[in-house]
């Protein structure tokens, strides 16, 4: 049990597992984004309901950035590392699932629920109060209409109701909690020595006659692996690039159709006096619309300082009009695109001429500038770069099959599919089997190379898609069957092994001599201490995870208590325990928050067996190919 919320309650990927298992809620997150994604290849499939490659993508970016926002280190390694991988794709399994059970199960959220949640949201918050219009420009800067983002908190406060429902079933008794709480916060003065094996080696000997004979016995063990020299044909989309050009032309219209994409943080305050027409006025009507407008523009002509005055008077958009056509600061893709049009061209305190747009008239002030744009100049490069590569991609989309045709009908050399492609055919050094999949990584190909096939039949492999937009056909060029390492190669390894072997022997036989004579009452004088440290389950002070288990599994009915260990093949370690605390006996608030910390620890526990208990009687497909994929 001990164990168990150890687990759950250290570590960060424990913290990362729950984090995805309660169904945390970012402001921004996958739903928001993925509304916009279109299909996509599917990572994994809940009974029928496919979870993408973008979806399971952008999660991992969320743990990344939640995890260095907690200020821990993240590298290449830990969002690559398998048990991140899974969790995370666990995380989105058990989401999909807890999302069909809230909806067979009828569990409802009223319009006054969600509306008093949103207004008590501190991201809304100004003094205090609820800003509306920090509401609304906080949804229109993240492309969520209130609609989009009402649904997605409606979501997640059923799915709060679903896992506080399971919190509530948790029931410890008394006395077990008192029992668990006093191991698990219980400290322990501890004390370590070392026997260590390299101060026996000079002791040891090892014969020539001893190291041959464990030659001679262990031979497959210095077997050198089959090796190949493979010639081999690349075709990537990296590799098309001079093939393809973009024209100015194009990188100017990718820019206008993208703006907001290529705005920066530039902000821009603007007010605006809006004569409006209906969505099925007459021609006449709209006529009398642009006259009143265009009236209205003269008499700012001749006098801009009146624009308040005019807006309060004249403006049609109610949000506005009574803060003199005010709109406040908002970014590209927050107003309708002639409105943005017009304002990103303007001048500050500039007064534009009639914009018309779905809503009718506008005349727009522009307020100030606050941020900074980022103009077509200054990315063009850029932007040309990123097309190019896009031709690449389709290029390479639209080569691929011819490619993989190729060097499946012509099979006894890659020439022609390189002089049909324009490719080079290059030639690998020797490499085993492990070497290939290290080189390429994919172990697809280099088991394709080491089939009979291409081995002994000459044959080019079928095309393999090592990475994103590489795709890769090889040919066995010579090959060098598994042999034995002579024993010249490998005796002086043999011997510093049955050296290292004997002195780890006779460093146990001294180890357990000491640790029977501290057991009978020895003081343990000539053994070398380290200076006593505090330890409990948490907080180690440096000790080693071997050293932690013996800490805490040796009986403490009789102080000192003793037991020692092999320490891999470095030392015998003895380690010493010489007083046990149970420090949340005194101390009723630690206790308290300790109780606190069994009773989430034990929620957890539940919320994990609900999870994995709706996995069991689900139909889950794992693309395991894409996951266990490197990034790219």
């Amino acid at each position: 049990m001990l164990e168990a919320i150890r687990k759950h309650t250290t570590g960060w990927l424990a913290k990362l597992i729950l984090a995805l298992i309660t169904i945390p809620f970012a402001l921004f997150g996958i739903d928001s984004y993925f509304n916009q994604a279109g299909s996509n290849v599917a990572i994994a499939k809940v009974n029928g309901d496919k979870i993408s490659i973008q979806e399971y993508g952008n999660a991992i970016e969320n743990v990344r950035n939640r995890l260095q926002s907690e200020g821990q280190k993240v590298d290449a390694a830990l969002l690559e590392s398998p048990e991140l991988k899974q969790s995370v794709l666990d995380g989105l399994i058990t989401r999909r699932l807890v999302n069909e059970e809230i909806h067979r199960a009828n569990f409802k959220i009223s319009d006054e629920q969600l509306s008093q949640h949103i207004l008590s949201m501190p991201e809304f918050q100004q003094e205090g109060k609820f800003s509306e219009d920090i509401y609304q420009k906080t949804l229109a800067q993240n492309k969520l209409t209130a609609s989009k983002f009402e649904n997605d908190r409606r979501r997640e406060l059923l799915a709060q109701q679903a896992r506080d429902g399971l919190g509530m079933l948790v029931s410890i008794p008394k006395a077990m909690a008192e029992q668990t709480l006093k191991f698990a916060h219980q400290q322990r003065d501890v004390s370590v020595a070392e026997i260590k094996t390299a101060q026996f080696l000079t002791q040891v000997k090892v014969t020539p006659e001893q190291v041959k004979a464990y030659y001679d016995i262990h031979k497959d063990k210095f077997k050198v692996p089959e090796q190949v020299k493979i010639e081999f044909a690349l075709l990537s989309a990296a590799g098309l690039v001079s093939q393809v050009s973009v024209t100015d032309a194009e990188v100017k219209h990718f820019y206008d159709e993208n703006a907001a994409k290529f705005q920066g943080n530039e902000q821009r305050h603007a007010s605006h006096i809006l004569i409006g027409f209906g969505a099925s006025a007459s021609a006449e009507e709209k006529a009398a619309a642009k006259d009143k407008a265009a009236d209205i523009l003269a008499q700012l002509r001749k006098n801009p300082k009146r624009f308040e005055e005019l807006a309060t008077k004249n403006s049609q958009d109610p949000g506005s009009a009574t803060k003199g056509g005010d709109l406040g600061s908002f970014g590209r893709g927050a107003m309708v695109k002639p409105f943005e049009d017009a304002v990103f061209s303007m001048k500050v305190n500039q007064i534009s001429d009639l914009v018309e747009s779905e809503f009718g008239y506008h005349i727009i002030r522009l307020n100030g500038v606050s941020g900074q744009s980022t103009s077509f100049d200054s990315m063009k490069a850029q932007i040309k770069g990123e097309l190019i590569f896009q031709k690449a991609q389709a290029k390479y989309a639209e080569l691929a099959d011819e490619f993989s045709n190729t060097v499946y009908e012509q099979s006894g050399s890659l020439k022609p599919a390189a002089d049909k492609f324009g490719l080079q055919v290059q030639t690998s050094g020797w490499m085993s089997r492990e070497d290939g999949v290290k080189f390429f990584k994919n172990d697809k190909l280099m088991s394709l190379v080491f089939s009979d096939e291409v081995l002994k039949e000459k044959r080019n492999t079928e095309a393999v898609e090592v990475s994103s937009n590489n795709l890769v056909s090889a040919r066995v060029v010579d090959y060098k069957p598994s042999a034995p390492r002579s024993f010249d190669e490998v005796k002086g390894g043999i011997e510093a092994f049955l050296k290292l072997e004997q002195a780890e022997k006779l460093a146990t036989e001294k180890g357990k001599a000491a640790l029977a004579k501290l057991k009978a009452g020895d003081a343990g004088k000539d053994l070398e201490w380290i200076p006593t440290v505090t330890i409990d389950r948490k907080n180690a002070q440096g000790l080693t995870e071997g050293v932690m288990n013996q800490a805490f599994k040796i009986d403490t009915s009789k102080l000192p208590a003793y037991a020692g260990f092999m320490n891999g093949k470095t030392s015998y370690t003895i380690v010493q325990v010489s007083r046990v605390d149970n420090a949340l006996a005194a101390d009723e608030e630690a206790k308290k928050n300790a109780e606190a910390e069994l009773q989430a620890a034990m929620a957890a526990e539940y919320i994990s067996a609900y999870g994995k208990s709706l996995k069991a009687k689900s139909d889950i497909v794992v693309n395991r190919k894409l996951l266990e994929a490197p990034a790219q």
